[in-house]
């Protein structure tokens, strides 16, 4: 089983307002640092994004890649590569958990290959960050609608 990294965060919202802003790719750049821009190439019979293709722009990396979106219920998404300049492999997950009256639990999980040699500690530390950001975006993005 591969290595990932995992992080939570409490958000002042129910899980469908939350899931509302993770399912509205659209949006991605108005809240996320680093998705510069976000399309929706297809959906499923309810709408949400199957595939979606991403620019990103994180400084020193930058990357163009399209992903493969799982919707697990109203509570949860995942995420696998499908095609990538920079990454081998990511997959990812959103797991909504209500945590009191309005208030929601969101856990962010992360695995990430890149294609150049990486130390797994660097590696992991690197994920850390992109999910913290993530969370914190996402709490500040809900929270102010």
């Amino acid at each position: 089983m591969a290595e990932y990294t995992s992080s939570s965060i409490r958000i002042e919202a129910d899980p469908a307002e939350v899931m509302a802003v993770i399912a509205d790719f659209a949006r991605y750049p108005d809240w996320t640092g680093e998705v510069k821009e976000a399309q929706v190439l297809a959906t499923d019979a309810d709408g949400r994004a199957e595939e979606v293709r991403l620019v990103m722009d994180a400084g020193a990396i930058k990357d163009d890649q399209t992903l493969a979106y799982t919707w697990g219920g109203p509570h949860e998404v995942s995420w696998t590569l499908v095609k990538s300049q920079m990454l081998r492999s990511l997959d990812g997950s959103y797991l909504l958990k209500e945590a009191g009256e309005s208030v929601t639990e969101v856990t962010y999980q992360l695995t990430v290959d890149v294609k150049i040699p990486m130390l797994g500690m660097i590696k992991r530390k690197a994920e850390k960050v992109i999910i913290d950001r993530a969370l914190a975006g996402l709490k500040k993005r809900v929270e102010s609608a």
